[in-house]
């Protein structure tokens, strides 16, 4: 084998040029050919090769002349296409379609009796074009003669003895005898006679006795000679009087393969079965009724098992899709398109059916672009990405502002089939544009379809701006009046919970999911409970992860030198929320040290206080006293001398302050307080039976004020204050400023204490009249903000 290859190629070399290439060598009964597949050189296509060696078969060679004219010549759809040939002195090559031997199948006998019906239709058809249009006498019908194409149907070869009646110097009479294996096929009266006789008698005489032999052949698989002719057990009682009349020994009274036809095709006649009656219906399917195109449709689906497969792929398919395309062929037919596309290869599917697709989406017809949706998912494992997106997915978008409803939803729709072939720039881009505008669509079904369409492609979102996108959308879709529109946001929040942030989750979700919790429909309701379920277990797993407090613990501050961080309460009542408000000296206060006593300036003034400082509810002449403290770390045992002072230009003025009402128990000093003022008669006896009373501090000598670490509080509250920025919001009741302007306390140092800082504090003017401020509206809601 490998040597008549390199033979082969040895004489294509050196002969003209010829395109195509040999394969593996195909078995046939004898002929005078060889029978190779090939390939064409220029694109691949398969094809086969019937090679003739002129210096091995050389008293044959005018059969293979003969052959290689007649095939040139005769152009008929049942006979074998002819591609290319090539002739030399030392070769003939003739290339043509793909084809197999019928008989390997007959030998097999692997045809059912309605495929022979339909090959038997198909070669009497052309074996009647060349008797009758061709007058011609083929002179070798036999199953070596006959072939299989890639669509399935039978092709008529085997011209090499075919001659016309009309030629003086016609092959048959004088080489038939050189036709292999004739003896076997030859008629009666040649046997006899010679194949001089054929000009006595009519022209399809010998053509009508081989097609007899040949139906039984290919019934029974097998034909050694004629007297075999006569077992008709295996040929269909419908056929077998016309059989006998092709076999009439008597070529003047044989009938003709016209007649055999005929005879078949009447109403009732064995040619009359739904394979052969589709075939010639999907001829013209293009030009029938929606009702005939519908019950030839229903013949096919009837009839898919008794043809090849390849014939569905070469015949009938190329007349479905000019059938949709331009013959009005309408849904039925694309989905038998789409049945038969089903089992293309990806290479077949592309070169047949994908043009079609991409010019069927140009097509304004809308019945024509709904089917094309409809049938979407059938299609697009097979349609390339490129192609999708630079020649479908441009006309797909029109569907989107059609005024048709039924065509903006089934565009919705077909986006879950489609997007995994879209590049992420139209994905994001201008898919994301179309699908806002149904998203407002004035159909509630079409709103409803695309909130489940972007719940459904959340994950095809760029992750960049897939969170604003999904929020923005079913936000705006859980305030839709149609109650599925409300649900399906719902279940699509539930489907995409783990694509959003948890911030996202708390703080823009769950405020608008929450409104449905309280919806007027029960579904609603429901769903909205699993959906805010689902949120709140994923944040309070998150919540779980995170530390209590962000702020750093007081020892920290403490031992980095710092100032200790304001906190809430204090240790003993941190739980409670009736604590203390801030506390930012309590790590100092344990510290502090000396006595504490109330000290009276020389000039004989009333006792003098910090505007942080209560004052007392009615002042008097009298200078309150402190009960004895039995705190540990209060030692009262300075002298008055030590104590600082200070100082206003009025004491009662100071005090006078409107603005902060402190009368309220604030800071926990009620009218019980030691620091509350009693009448003149309680104080004085209070001041004779104290033993902690003030001292003289006249008789005192004035010493430098020394501080023994303990905190200036009257610099602090001046800092504070000077610090502290006008508050714009309303604050809560109780805490209201007044309109009076109030000027900051100036700090001064004490003459003769240069440690000591004194407040000077500016008295208000008095013809001013207070402004009650104007209580806010949003007072109880904004007021979080004041602090």
């Amino acid at each position: 084998m490998d040597f008549l290859k390199s033979a082969v190629a040895s004489a294509i070399s050196k002969g003209p040029a010829f395109g195509y290439t040999f394969g593996d060598r195909v078995d046939i009964d004898e002929s005078i050919w060889t029978l190779y597949n090939g390939t064409k050189r220029e694109d691949g296509s398969k094809c086969s090769i019937f090679s003739f060696d002129v210096s091995a078969n050389k008293s044959r060679l005018p059969l293979a002349r003969n052959a290689l004219r007649k095939l040139r010549t005769m152009r008929h759809p049942g006979v074998v296409k002819v591609l290319d040939t090539v002739e030399t002195d030392s070769y003939i090559y003739i290339a043509t379609e793909r084809l197999s031997p019928l008989s390997w199948h007959v030998k097999r006998k692997s045809l059912t009796e309605e495929t022979i019906k339909w090959g038997l239709h198909n070669v009497a058809k052309t074996l009647k074009f060349v008797n009758t249009e061709a007058t011609s006498i083929h002179g070798c019908i036999r199953p070596a003669s006959i072939f299989f194409s890639e669509s399935g149907e039978w092709k008529l070869g085997g011209f090499d003895a075919l001659s016309s009646v009309k030629e003086d110097d016609s092959v048959l009479p004088t080489y038939g005898s050189l036709i292999p294996d004739a003896h076997r096929y030859m008629p009666p009266e040649i046997s006899k006679g010679g194949w001089e006789v054929i000009k006595q008698n009519p022209t399809h005489a010998v053509d009508s006795f081989n097609f007899g032999t040949l139906i039984f052949e290919v019934f029974n698989g097998s034909y050694q000679g004629s007297d075999q002719l006569g077992q008709m057990k295996s040929i269909p009682p419908t056929m077998q009087q016309a059989y006998k009349r092709l076999l009439n020994p008597n070529p003047k009274s044989r009938m003709s393969v016209g007649q055999f036809l005929d005879q078949g095709k009447r109403i009732g006649g064995f040619f009359q079965t739904p394979l052969i009656q589709v075939t010639e219906d999907i001829e013209s399917i293009g030009l029938k009724s929606e009702d005939e195109r519908n019950e030839v449709l229903g013949k096919l689906d009837a009839v898919a098992d008794d043809f090849p497969a390849d014939f569905f792929k070469m015949k009938v398919l190329p007349e479905l899709l000019k059938s949709v395309e331009f013959g009005g062929g309408g849904a039925k037919v694309f989905g038998t398109v789409m049945q038969i596309g089903a089992k293309l290869s990806d290479e077949e599917y592309e070169t047949q059916i994908t043009p079609v697709v991409v010019r069927l989406f140009a097509n304004p017809d809308r019945a024509i672009r709904v089917c094309l949706l409809n049938n979407l998912p059938l299609m697009i494992d097979h349609l390339p990405q490129k192609t999708v997106n630079n020649q479908i997915f441009p006309q797909l978008v029109t569907g989107f502002t059609d005024v048709a409803p039924v065509v903006r939803e089934e565009t919705v729709k077909s986006v879950l089939v489609i997007v995994p072939k879209l590049s992420d720039r139209v994905v994001n881009g201008e898919l994301l544009r179309h699908l806002a505008k149904t998203a407002n669509d004035e159909q509630a079904g079409i709103r409803t379809n695309t909130t489940i369409c972007l719940g459904k492609i959340a994950r095809n979102l760029g992750a960049n701006n897939r969170a604003k996108v999904l929020s923005a959308a079913f936000a705006r879709s859980l305030r839709d009046p149609f109650v599925h529109a409300r649900n399906a946001a719902l279940m699509a929040l539930s489907a995409t919970a783990d694509l959003f942030s948890e911030d996202d989750c708390a703080s823009k979700l769950l405020p608008v999911m929450c409104p449905s919790l309280v919806d007027k429909e029960k579904m609603i309701r429901d769903q909205a409970q699993k959906t805010v379920d689902i949120y709140m277990t994923r944040i309070r797993k998150y919540t779980a992860t995170m530390p209590d407090t962000v702020l750093p613990s007081p020892s920290i501050a403490s031992a980095s030198g710092g100032n200790a961080a304001p906190r809430m309460g204090t240790p003993a009542n941190d739980n409670t929320w009736t604590g203390w408000a801030i506390s930012s000296f309590t790590n100092k206060l344990a510290a502090a040290s000396g006595q504490m006593q109330a000290g009276a300036a020389n000039n004989g003034s009333a006792d003098q206080r910090s505007q942080s400082v209560p004052p007392p509810a009615v002042p008097t002449a009298s200078k309150p006293t402190l009960a004895p403290s039995s705190r540990p770390g209060m030692s009262l045992t300075k002298s008055a001398a030590e104590i600082p002072t200070i100082e206003s230009p009025d004491a009662v003025d100071a005090f006078n302050d409107e603005a902060e009402d402190f009368d309220g128990d604030w800071g926990g000093f009620g009218d019980d307080d030691a620091f509350g003022a009693s009448n003149s008669t309680s104080k004085k006896q209070e001041e004779e039976d104290d033993p902690w009373g003030a001292p003289n501090v006249t008789t005192a000598p004035a010493k430098n004020f020394d501080d023994k670490g303990e905190p200036d509080f009257a610099g602090w509250l001046a800092a504070q204050n000077q610090a502290k920025k006008p508050v714009t919001k309303t604050l809560p009741k109780g805490l209201g400023k007044s309109g009076t302007a109030v000027k900051k306390p100036v700090v001064a140092r004490t003459p003769g204490a240069p440690n000591v800082k004194r407040v000077v504090v500016a008295q208000p003017k008095k013809d001013v009249k207070k402004v009650e401020p104007q209580k806010n509206e949003d007072e109880d809601e904004g007021w979080g903000d004041a602090w």
